[in-house]
């Protein structure tokens, strides 16, 4: 049976599909420095202004920048607001990743504690080398 999907279900759709996109993502990291305004944020990429701008316009439209008007000049800012329903949404499952951490943990410290019982030479049918 199918799970209906709720106003929360499609926020997270449009924030995750904002994300989805690396141009976008850097976008957002440039602006967690502080405002800037199109030409700034085109700077580092070989799009077209107005191609940055499709992708500031969907970043807008999720929410996760917002714009506001300064003479003639349209700065863009993050909103850090939404990002903290993402990392609420994320949150979760810190559980699963925590605990996957601590089994990898203890794995490392069974074979560190392994190591350390041998005579101390290397086996190379016990420990592959990766090749270069």
């Amino acid at each position: 049976m199918a799970a209906t999907a709720t106003v929360e279900d499609d926020v997270l759709d449009e924030l995750f599909a904002a994300l989805a996109n690396p141009v976008r993502r850097a976008i957002l990291a440039r602006l967690a420095d502080g405002e800037a305004n199109v030409n700034d944020l085109a700077a580092p990429f070989e799009l077209s202004l107005p191609a940055i701008s499709k992708h500031i316009k969907v970043l807008e439209h999720a929410g996760l920048v917002t714009r506001s008007r300064r003479a003639q000049f349209r700065p863009c800012a993050i909103n850090p607001a939404r990002l903290a329903e993402v990392a609420s949404w994320t949150e979760q499952y810190r559980h699963i990743w925590d605990d996957r951490f601590d089994r990898m943990a203890d794995y490392v410290r069974d074979l560190q504690q392994t190591d350390d019982t041998k005579d101390g030479t290397w086996n190379d049918d016990q420990h592959p080398r990766r090749p270069d």
